[in-house]
């Protein structure tokens, strides 16, 4: 029962496929590009552009300000920090 119900779900796929009319792309896909359709598409896409501009701008601007913090405040070397006698101990 279930090979026969995906050999008619098969055939069903097949004969929808090969009976399909002559599909039209939309606007923005066929080409013409004075469409709202491309219009909003050129859009979205600026968008999204502008999102991922601005994350790299932050992600670029975070390592800046870790490169000037350490220029700033340079961590102390540990020996310098212990007395001599505390050193002798470690």
């Amino acid at each position: 029962m279930n090979r026969r119900l995906v050999l008619v779900t098969f055939a069903a796929l097949a004969l929808l496929v090969v009976s399909a009319s002559d599909v039209s792309a939309c606007a923005a896909c066929f080409g013409k590009s004075d469409s709202k359709l491309a219009e909003g598409m050129n859009a979205g896409i600026m968008a999204l552009l502008g999102v991922v501009g601005a994350v790299l701008f932050a992600i670029a601007a975070f390592f800046v300000f870790i490169i000037r913090r350490e220029a700033t405040h340079p961590l102390p070397i540990p020996s310098e920090t212990l007395s001599p006698l505390e050193t002798s101990k470690a």
